[in-house]
């Protein structure tokens, strides 16, 4: 069985300009210089029509990891997720997909940003999938409060960003 994510977060902006943000070249590669761990970067980046699908790597040093993931993979852990967002009539929406280095499994997920009374709302819903008996339960658990954490620090990013335009 998946463990869910699920991911709220506020800005003070409309939509439309953290959508700006969160899809800009320049503001993915500051993201990953401050979060993307060891080895970040932006493998691909395209625009085709109103959509923008980007590719990252994110690394985690393996003396992050919690003890039940060290136990079952040895090594630091790459990330690699895809990203692609569009506009969705008044909102802006979006599927992620990734892949965890010696990890048999995936993480998938769908983002909607859309305008509220006090500027805007990005949510975000998915769920991490790993395909080992036994723990594969636990890992998930784990991974999933690790992402839930990403989000949180990218949307803190974002908002900081945002504030310095």
């Amino acid at each position: 069985m998946a463990s869910r994510i699920e991911h709220r977060a506020a800005f003070t902006r409309p939509a439309s300009e953290v959508h700006a943000a969160l899809v800009d070249r320049a503001f993915l590669d500051a993201r990953l210089r401050e979060l993307g761990g060891k080895d970040a970067m932006l493998l691909d980046y395209a625009v085709s029509g109103d959509t923008v699908t980007f590719k990252l790597r994110q690394g985690v040093d393996a003396q992050r990891l919690p003890s039940v993931v060290r136990t079952v993979i040895k090594g630091d852990l790459i990330v690699e997720r895809t990203e692609s967002w569009r506009p969705d009539g008044a909102a802006f929406t979006g599927s992620t997909a990734a892949n965890v280095s010696a990890v048999p499994g995936d993480i998938k997920g769908a983002f909607r940003l859309a305008d509220t009374a006090g500027g805007s709302e990005w949510s975000t819903r998915g769920e991490v999938k790993v395909s080992i008996p036994f723990i594969g339960g636990k890992i998930e658990s784990v991974i999933a409060e690790q992402v839930n954490r990403l989000l949180a620090a990218e949307a803190e990013f974002a908002a900081k960003w945002l504030a310095g335009k």
